[in-house]
């Protein structure tokens, strides 16, 4: 009787087991699911994004800011993409990461920076997470001693 306690003891520790990684094992399927849903929801809304950033430069090329109308929209849909977590990088002075940028011009070099440097970014990267929806576009500069 002892011997047939142990090995039902055993069996039930088991399927708990296995039932506790099977819930781990959906629950990651269900975020990884989630997280790919929100990758393909955003990942159109990049070129939007880019458009209302060239809007805001030519404004301010020409002296002026967006009109208010058009200023509240812009900023409503970064705020909303924000919170769903896509995420904008790549500023000048960074340091060029050949995973975060994409190098489409070298300036030459530059006695101010240690390392490859972003110089210019020409479109801003984006990224949800861990995971880059879209290399910034920069212009770099090597360390003069390099």
């Amino acid at each position: 009787m002892k011997g047939s306690l142990a090995d039902l003891t055993n069996d039930l520790q088991r399927l708990q087991a296995e039932y506790a990684n099977y819930r781990k094992r959906v629950d990651r399927d269900r975020q990884l699911v989630a997280e790919t849903a929100a990758y393909k929801a955003l990942t159109p809304v990049v070129e939007v994004l880019d458009t209302i950033d060239r809007a805001k430069d030519s404004a301010r090329s020409m002296g002026s800011e967006l009109d208010d109308g058009f200023k509240a929209v812009a900023d409503q849909l970064e705020r909303v993409v924000a919170a769903a977590g896509l995420v904008r990088f790549g500023e000048p002075g960074d340091a060029f990461d050949p995973t975060l940028h994409e190098a489409l011009s070298h300036l030459g070099t530059d006695a101010e920076v240690e390392v490859t440097t972003v110089k210019h970014v020409a479109k801003g990267g984006y990224r949800m997470g861990d995971r880059v929806v879209r290399a910034a576009q920069v212009l770099v500069v090597d360390p003069a001693d390099a």
